[in-house]
């Protein structure tokens, strides 16, 4: 294959059509033998066992479609546009996605890396205005290069057999990654349960000045670049801020909302939604973050004389305070947690001198994990932009043989 191989729509390559839902409502057309998948399902080449199934009634009374094993599914809107896996078994779907059936001989793990190998350009053709789409009439007009059988496979076996060494590499990094963190983390928990001579058993409210926000009111939001950062919980990530979407409140009335004026070395906490997937949302205040108010649902914490503040910060960052927020929060759409109750948390207190020590050894170990974290980080960034070269190389004609030299250079 070479770069001017000629090319055909995939919609005159294979049958193409979207899914369908049966009404939620009606329980007769759920929990039958039939699987059904959504686009959110399609997160590797091959489906596995859906969520949902749904039943002949339910098949028969919508716009559902079941395709046959073999079958590429492709995701059509918003974030899961151009998601794809092949199904393994007989299965239905949902009108946001794109079911792919050969009509002749084409091999559809080809179809698949021959869209992921375009993949930025085809998404460059979703519409919308509050989510991003595509649609039939764009996946049907995807170019495949247009190959005989026998090449299409041969283009294939290469790629598996590259993605499967890259996927060992990856594989473990992530694992080194995790190893890093772990060793941290264990750290922590060592120290917060072993405890030591001469600590002393209290609670976060005898040793914190806490401040929950005030709501400020959207309606007096500023644009203005010189206006007051507004921090909220949904800028606060584990360990960090994302100020990309940031409010902002007018500097000249800055003055009557003092109280809520944020410090370097604050800690601040989200009291909605505390802890997510990624980890607890937490933060500690510098001084690029300033100037900034503190908003409703947000917990600013301070440590009083006899608590170190670096002491106080990975307290808050340990496994111990995580599963009690985890055990604590309430509210099934939006769990969330009080002030009081982050004061009722107890823990064990060492000596001033003995939390600067253990604060000092936590953040030298800290820096020595995030220095292994942002090497592995940046190694797993090389191993998907290899994957990505080997793509457009396998479709440019220029991939005859097993990369294995990109491959060691990339997991050494």
């Amino acid at each position: 294959m070479n770069g001017s191989s000629p090319t055909k729509m995939l919609g005159d390559l294979t049958i193409v059509q979207s899914g369908g839902t049966p009404t939620k409502s009606c329980k007769e057309y759920w929990g039958g033998t039939i699987p059904w998948y959504s686009s959110g399902e399609l997160n590797h080449s091959k489906t596995s066992v859906s969520k949902e199934l749904i039943t002949e009634l339910g098949l028969n009374e919508s716009n559902a479609k079941v395709y046959p094993e073999g079958s590429l599914l492709i995701g059509m809107y918003d974030t899961a546009a151009l998601k794809m896996s092949i199904l393994d078994r007989d299965a239905a779907f949902n009108q946001a996605i794109a079911a792919v059936m050969p009509k002749d001989d084409l091999d559809l793990d080809f179809v698949l890396y021959a869209i992921n190998s375009n993949k930025k350009k085809i998404l460059s053709q979703r519409r919308g205005v509050r989510q991003k789409n595509l649609n039939l009439t764009k996946i049907k007009q995807i170019a495949i290069p247009f190959l005989p059988l026998a090449e299409q496979k041969r283009i294939v076996a290469i790629i598996d057999e590259a993605f499967a060494a890259i996927d060992a590499a990856v594989a473990n990094t992530e694992n080194n990654l995790a190893n890093a963190r772990e060793l941290f983390e264990s750290y922590l928990n060592a120290v917060f349960t072993q405890k030591g001579d001469g600590w002393v058993e209290t609670s976060l409210g005898k040793e914190i000045d806490l401040l929950t926000g005030f709501a400020f009111k959207s309606k007096k939001y500023t644009e203005a670049q010189d206006g007051i950062k507004l921090l909220r919980g949904d800028n606060i990530v584990q360990e960090a801020f994302r100020w990309e979407k940031v409010k902002r409140w007018p500097k000249s009335e800055v003055e009557t909302y003092s109280k809520f004026t944020l410090e370097e070395n604050d800690i601040v906490l989200a009291m909605d939604r505390t802890w997510v997937k990624a980890g607890l949302k937490y933060a500690v205040i510098s001084e690029a973050d300033l100037p900034c108010l503190l908003v409703q649902r947000v917990a600013r914490i301070r440590a009083n004389e006899d608590l170190d503040n670096t002491f106080l910060k990975h307290l808050i960052g340990s496994s111990e305070f995580t599963r009690y927020v985890l055990s604590i929060q309430t509210g099934l759409g939006v769990p969330h947690i009080s002030g009081t109750q982050i004061k009722n948390f107890n823990f064990s207190k060492p000596h001033i001198a003995d939390q600067k020590d253990i604060a000092s050894k936590a953040d030298e170990l800290l820096k020595k994990t995030q220095r292994l974290e942002a090497i592995y980080q940046q190694k797993l960034k090389a191993l998907a932009e290899l994957k990505q070269s080997i793509l457009q190389k396998a479709f440019a004609g220029e991939l005859t043989t097993l990369p294995e030299k990109e491959i060691e250079e990339a997991n050494a």
